[in-house]
């Protein structure tokens, strides 16, 4: 086989791998761990079962693979956004901002796998099984970087406020991602679970007059 042939062959597989991602995020994102097969994910990618297998392995670790696949990048965007506002003070909107980053990713990559992963995301966050396991690998070790980031803009603040209020800027921000559409339903349409436009220029100002209120 010559080079070229190899490289195309290459080419490919990675192409499958990236399908059997794609499927695989879609259908976790829609119906979760467990209302998914792989014989499904195969399906979607246009795939044999067998390939899905031969690549991933069992389900579960397919699930990993593609939790994990923008994981990294979201975490490390999220920081350095954190950090780039550093060398001036730091306003409370400014450390929002950088925590509602994925809704801004979301909107303005151009990547339709995007909306997928951020619903998984908002899957596993709410999840009292897959939390434990999945959130600590890259997310959780992030958390206390937002926190003393906030205790600089909110220095009366005890610890305990601060925590609480993180937790319901996360509980905000998961429910968002979830794309549930039940938002579009109560507001018999004003209201679109997809404008994640919308939804970050609105969250921002709603958490921060909520964290002021509270630990202010």
């Amino acid at each position: 086989m010559t080079k070229t042939a190899a490289s195309e062959n290459n080419l490919k597989e990675i192409n499958k791998k990236d399908r059997i991602l794609d499927a695989a995020e879609e259908l976790f994102a829609q119906h979760g761990y467990d209302g998914v097969t792989i014989r499904q994910i195969a399906k979607a990618a246009e795939v044999d079962v067998a390939l899905a297998n031969y690549h991933f392995g069992k389900k579960l670790d397919l699930f990993h693979a593609v939790f994990d696949r923008r994981a990294q990048l979201l975490s490390d965007t999220r920081r350095q956004l954190l950090l780039s506002e550093q060398d001036a003070p730091q306003t409370l909107e400014q450390i929002i901002e950088a925590f509602l980053l994925p809704l801004k990713m979301a909107q303005q990559t151009g990547d339709a796998g995007w909306r997928n992963y951020l619903a998984l995301l908002a899957y596993v966050m709410t999840s009292p099984v897959w939390n434990k396991i999945m959130m600590d690998k890259v997310f959780d070790k992030r958390v206390h970087e937002f926190i003393e980031a906030l205790k600089n803009v909110l220095p009366n603040a005890n610890e305990e406020k601060l925590h609480w209020c993180y937790h319901y800027m996360s509980g905000a921000l998961a429910l968002t991602l979830a794309q549930t559409g039940r938002i579009d339903r109560l507001s018999m349409g004003k209201c679109e679970s997809t404008d994640f436009d919308t939804a970050y220029k609105l969250m921002v100002p709603f958490l921060a007059e909520g964290f002021r209120k509270v630990c202010g």
